[in-house]
């Protein structure tokens, strides 16, 4: 749905599982093969990464000051036991939470928020307020309070709708 670029760093990969869904057609990519080797599954682990990819939409829904979709397991309790390993760059001493397990998406995600958190993107990445879309994309406006994916869609609607509701 969106024009914008992807999120950096491991958000691209919270961003992708997020966006697997077409909130309006009702589309959803983890369906296909080729969707779930886009973000690395395999068909026995669809049920915890749909719920994982409704926790995240929640948790991008708060990150834009919007209530959740719905009623979602917490995105911390999600996390809570996924296994990252501290790995330390014997060349300059840097650490970075990675994930224990590579195949693990919780364990992936865990390790895309820990890296957000520490260079401060993690509240960036929303989610869009279109209740037919709620699509994730990175908020680079310079204030941080995009509202919509995508100005020419989302954003032109709910303009319209806003427009007509004024009347005559």
């Amino acid at each position: 749905m969106s024009e914008r670029t992807a999120a950096p760093g491991g958000l691209a990969l919270i961003e992708s599982l997020v966006n697997t869904l077409d909130i309006e057609t009702g589309r959803d990519s983890l369906d296909t093969a080729d969707g779930r080797a886009r973000i690395g599954l395999t068909e026995d682990e669809l049920g915890g990464a749909r719920e994982l990819r409704e926790s995240l939409r929640a948790t991008l829904l708060a990150h834009a000051g919007h209530p959740p979709h719905r009623s979602v397991t917490p995105l911390g309790t999600l996390l809570a036991d996924a296994p990252l390993h501290v790995s330390v760059d014997e060349r300059d001493g840097s650490a970075a939470l990675t994930p224990a397990n590579a195949r693990s998406l919780s364990s992936r995600v865990a390790a895309a928020v820990a890296e957000a958190l520490v260079d401060g993107t993690w509240v960036r990445l929303k989610a869009c307020e279109a209740e037919t879309c709620h699509w994730a994309y990175y908020d680079r406006s310079p204030a941080g309070r995009g509202r919509w994916c995508s100005m020419r869609v989302c954003g032109a609607r709910e303009k319209m709708r806003r427009y007509r509701a004024k009347g005559p």
